[in-house]
């Protein structure tokens, strides 16, 4: 099938598409937010500029788009009928550019976190499966030689 849009309103089309402060990622923020965590958004000088960065806890969090990170799920395996070659490389090129940037994170010593477009469908479980991704006491205790640190969480 032939498409519907002229060219130059399918480029307006997908120069609308955003790639910051999408519905998905305002959902994924909301929650994080909900649970008591504070973040920064889009750091520069971090590998693939994480959405969400929780400094204090050394955590990232990218909220990936089904579609355009090639997720395998009934959103992400859509193959665009037209120009499909290009559409090919660029999806996977933005799988490549996204496993090095977890490989460089990693490296740094940072923990990253994928949430996907479609987890964000059910806000309910995503904010369950969040807080136990970042269950609060696994950064709360810390060893420093033969001395083990508390530091006490503030109340929710």
């Amino acid at each position: 099938m032939a498409d519907v849009h002229t060219s130059v309103q399918r480029s307006r089309n997908m120069a609308a598409i955003r790639c910051q402060d999408t519905h998905p990622e305002i959902v994924v923020r909301k929650i994080v937010h909900r649970l008591g965590f504070r973040f920064r958004l889009h750091r520069k000088d971090l590998p693939g500029k994480p959405d969400l960065t929780l400094t204090r806890f050394r955590t990232v969090i990218f909220v990936h788009g089904c579609f355009w990170h090639l997720h395998k799920c009934r959103y992400g395996r859509v193959v665009p009928k037209t120009n499909a070659e290009f559409w090919r490389n660029k999806r996977s090129g933005n799988v490549v550019r996204d496993r090095r940037a977890l490989r460089s994170l990693r490296k740094e010593g940072w923990r990253a976190i994928i949430i996907w477009e479609c987890d964000t469908r059910n806000p309910s479980r995503l904010a369950g499966r969040l807080a136990k991704l970042l269950n609060r006491s696994q950064f709360w205790h810390v060893k420093v030689g033969n001395h083990d640190l508390h530091k006490k969480t503030r109340k929710q």
